[in-house]
């Protein structure tokens, strides 16, 4: 009865649980500040260090690596020790990293704390969050993983217009001190509000804790040759999203349109990630995470063929948008998928390595769009190839649901 009674007031799907989540889209939103503000200053860092646009990428480059590495490394604490101990590391070294890098010398410089510090630290804010909050709820599984992935492009629809305003009175390190100041002085603390372990992870003194509930859902495919596929599947759908997510700024400004006209159609765009993501995460614990990931995968690829034919402002703004609604709920989904066919205890690792994947994916894609643009001056060939890349993306996914059932209790194993 007392083990009842505590599950209830603190348990999966209580209140508790809800306002875990607030907190946990709460610290996503803010610690997102590592993977989009390298974005914004990206032209501003090509012009001070005098370099050509494939060398200007490697910064977000080396952002995406820290922050596969940390999605993959910090997922495994997580899964042994909780989220707290390593949110707050992983939060000092954020903040660290952007004062740090606000006195860089060189491109290379810049370019180690991005990945070393930057990257790696807000890595903390996406998968490992994303696997705290599966362990809470049961029936809103789906949703409150979407939301708590929302919180990056949350991040990705404010801090943009943020570091903008700050870069045009203080430039580009004047801005990545205001973002050290606010990681450091918020992060930390909303840390160690997460101090309560998951339902299933029992404590000294404490009832023995209700077990997490077994996968919903089955596939012929073994944990090993599923999570093989799902890393494909990731690699190839984010080479395709970060032509638009990391070059978008820099193709406003090669079009004549200006930074600040980018950074708002980046903002736009993320805004539309968001109502992409929350209707994906409702979507998924109707229909389930793979037919999700496969809508949300077609609609990416479809979106990407408008940037080709339109480049004018007003049309850019809408493709933007479109873009935004169509691939926001992909990352996530993915996470859910985990959830939905391999065992909670693995939580952790296993949604770190798929994440891991997109961002790699992200890195890739990144770096790939800028060398395509020097060898063609434009980033038309850039665009196909996104293309490129999503329809292998599409072709795994159909792999895993052809592979794929759907009965409780008859999932597999570790």
């Amino acid at each position: 009865m007392q083990a009842r009674e505590i599950h209830d007031a603190g348990g999966v799907d209580s209140a508790y649980a809800w306002l875990r989540l607030g907190l946990s889209m709460l610290l996503a939103t803010i610690g997102g500040a590592g993977m989009w503000s390298v974005i914004v200053v990206l032209p501003a860092v090509e012009r001070e260090f005098g370099v050509d646009r494939a060398d200007a990428s490697l910064p977000y480059t080396a952002t995406m690596v820290g922050f596969a590495l940390g999605n993959l490394l910090i997922g495994r604490f997580v899964d042994r020790f909780g989220v707290t101990g390593p949110l707050a590391i992983a939060s000092l070294a954020l903040g660290s990293g952007f004062l740090l890098a606000s006195q860089a010398g060189s491109i290379w410089v810049f370019t180690a704390l991005q990945g070393a510090l930057i990257g790696f630290g807000s890595a903390a804010t996406f998968g490992p969050l994303l696997a705290d909050v599966s362990h809470w709820f049961d029936k809103r599984r789906g949703l409150a993983m979407a939301a708590t992935a929302s919180g990056n492009y949350l991040a990705g629809a404010i801090w943009p217009l943020v570091l903008q305003a700050a870069m045009a009175e203080h430039g580009w390190r004047g801005a990545y001190v205001l973002a050290g100041t606010v990681c450091l002085a918020v992060l930390v603390p909303l840390a160690f509000l997460l101090r309560r372990p998951p339902p299933h992870m029992a404590r000294k003194g404490a009832p023995v804790p209700k077990a997490p509930p077994p996968p919903k859902r089955s596939t012929s495919l073994s944990p090993g040759m599923l999570q093989f596929l799902l890393i494909i599947a990731g690699l190839g759908c984010c080479v395709a999203m970060s032509m638009p997510q990391v070059h978008i700024v820099a193709y406003c400004v090669d079009l004549g349109y200006g930074v600040a006209r980018g950074a708002e159609m980046l903002s736009l765009m993320l805004a539309g990630g968001i109502v992409s993501r929350l209707a994906s995460g409702v979507l998924a614990d109707r229909i389930g995470g793979l037919p999700t990931l496969l809508i949300g995968a077609v609609l990416q690829c479809l979106a990407l063929l408008l940037y080709i034919p339109y480049d004018g402002l007003a049309s850019l703004y809408l493709v933007s948008l479109i873009f935004g609604l169509s691939q926001g709920g992909i990352v996530s989904s993915y996470a859910i998928v985990v959830r939905e066919y391999l065992p909670a205890r693995e939580a952790g690792r296993r949604v770190g390595a798929v994440i891991t994947a997109t961002i790699v994916g992200m890195a890739i894609g990144g770096w790939m769009s800028g060398w395509i643009y020097d060898l063609t001056a434009s980033y038309q060939a850039a665009f196909l190839n996104g293309i490129a890349w999503n329809l292998l993306n599409i072709a795994m996914i159909v792999l895993i649901l052809l592979k794929s059932g759907r009965p409780r209790g008859t999932a597999v194993t570790a």
